[in-house]
């Protein structure tokens, strides 16, 4: 009896084993091996908790679920995503560059997607298994960094305007709606009262980008000067600032330390419903936009026949399909190129309830998500721009010979360290020069007043002796 009860638990247990670590959608006895997908995005940028008040599932789960249950005979294997994320573009270029972790999908922008083309580092989409393309936009297809959609399916997009804080800027200095607004004008160039609250990006691309559009500059300019000139217009701006920021800028507009920055819609909606003070306008000299896309990165083990290449279109045709799609459009916050997304009543009225500001009553709206995201096409954002692409592009090579990235690259950083110490820094420094000054002066003082009342007393001793004897 005890031999029959001690093999019963030693199934269980071995049943028990089985089945932790299972991916989703597998069952315990496993009919094929299991890979894993690497998959490597934005931090914060893909749906992945369940709230259905909100419209919100994992979607990365729900994904291994799917394709474990209904593609896992189709392919011969199962699927587990593993999911990690980087902070810029730059981090995520510098990792495939180097790291010995082969990632299967990887979520650049629109200047990184043609830096990674020109360098062979993408492999060409299986439209055979996209088949929820037909969802993305015409709008958004043949871009200028993959102009015969090659490498790239759209994800999200979105244009930065300006954040302010209507319960301390004026409406009528933020009636033009114009850029100078962050340097502390209004667009007359008159001077308002906002110095030291304003912030500014703390990224050279995006912050040059501001100049140049104040001042009809082209963001993809192969010209050295047109950068020198922004760089000016940035130094101008310098001493009015609090500071230059990037995640930062949620908690300093979200509390009201800071007035006024520049940032994407998309983040504006989320800061918004934290602080209903705060108010969201394109400049009306014109602004950039960018699109974020899903692409196969190419590494050693996704050649073409490979089961991680054949996994990693699944997995973006998934995200495009409407269900999942909508998911990460609500909770990212970001404009979708999806026509599936855009379209679909449930998602307009799941943006207005998640993202949209009304007042106490309820009787009128402060923030329309809807209008801050779709309320302007990227083509009238630039009505008044002069350049006819507001994307950016990956820098160039001037004429005679200036790599344009090196060049802002270098004017970037003299902008910070020009005169970069604090002003409070200055004084103190001062203050301690002036007491050690101060010090020395007065010790050198005393030392010759008593050197003197030495001398004196010695002579006085000398001469007492003297007349002693």
């Amino acid at each position: 009896m005890k031999t029959k009860i001690l093999f019963l638990i030693l199934i269980l247990v071995t049943l028990l084993l089985c089945s932790c670590g299972s991916p989703e959608g597998v069952e315990e006895n496993k009919k094929y091996e299991t890979i894993n997908l690497n998959i490597y995005n934005w931090g914060e940028y893909i749906s992945d908790e369940d709230d259905e008040e909100c419209g919100l599932f994992d979607v990365n789960a729900a994904f291994e679920e799917y394709f474990n249950t209904t593609l896992a005979d189709k392919y011969g294997f199962y699927v587990k995503v593993n999911y990690s994320t980087y902070a810029t573009n730059e981090d995520m270029f510098a990792k495939l560059s180097n790291s010995a972790v082969a990632y299967d999908v990887v979520v650049p922008s629109d200047y990184m997607i043609q830096k990674m083309v020109e360098n062979n580092m993408l492999r060409p989409l299986d439209y055979s298994i996209l088949t929820n393309y037909g969802n993305i936009d015409d709008e958004f297809k043949n871009m200028p960094y993959d102009p015969d959609n090659m490498y790239s399916v759209p994800y999200t997009y979105g244009m930065v305007g300006i954040i302010y804080n209507s319960e301390f800027v004026k409406a009528e200095d933020v009636v033009d709606e114009s850029w100078n607004l962050l340097w502390n004008q209004n667009s007359q160039g008159e001077s308002l009262s906002y110095q030291g609250k304003i912030l500014q990006f703390n990224n050279p691309r995006d912050a040059f980008a501001t100049a140049m559009y104040k001042n009809g500059l082209d963001i993809n300019s192969d010209n050295p000067e047109d950068w020198n000139k922004a760089l000016e217009e940035l130094k101008k701006q310098k001493p009015i600032l609090q500071g230059y920021v990037n995640d930062e800028i949620f908690n300093k507009m979200k509390g009201a330390s800071a007035y006024i920055a520049p940032y994407f819609a998309g983040d504006f909606l989320t800061m918004a419903a934290d602080n209903n003070d705060l108010r969201f306008y394109y400049p009306s000299e014109g602004t950039n936009y960018f699109v974020d896309a899903f692409c196969i990165p190419k590494t050693s083990h996704n050649d073409e026949n490979s089961p991680n290449y054949k996994a990693a279109n699944e997995y973006i045709n998934y995200m495009i399909g409407r269900e999942a799609a909508t998911a990460n459009a609500l909770y990212i916050g970001y404009a979708s190129p999806n026509k599936a997304v855009v379209e679909y009543e449930y998602y307009q009225e799941m943006l207005d309830y998640n993202y949209s500001v009304y007042n106490e009553d309820e009787t009128e709206c402060l923030v329309d998500a809807w209008e801050i995201l779709y309320g302007k096409s990227k083509e009238e954002a630039n009505v008044n721009y002069p350049h006819k692409n507001p994307a950016y592009e990956n820098y160039k090579i001037s004429p005679d010979g200036v790599d344009i990235q090196t060049h802002v690259n270098e004017l970037w950083e003299s902008l910070k360290t020009e005169n970069s110490t604090e002003a409070w820094i200055h004084v103190t420094s001062i203050t301690i020069v002036v007491g050690v000054l101060g010090f020395a002066i007065q010790t050198t003082y005393v030392k010759k007043k008593r050197s003197k009342f030495y001398r004196d007393r010695d002579r006085e001793l000398k001469k007492q002796r003297q007349i002693n004897k």
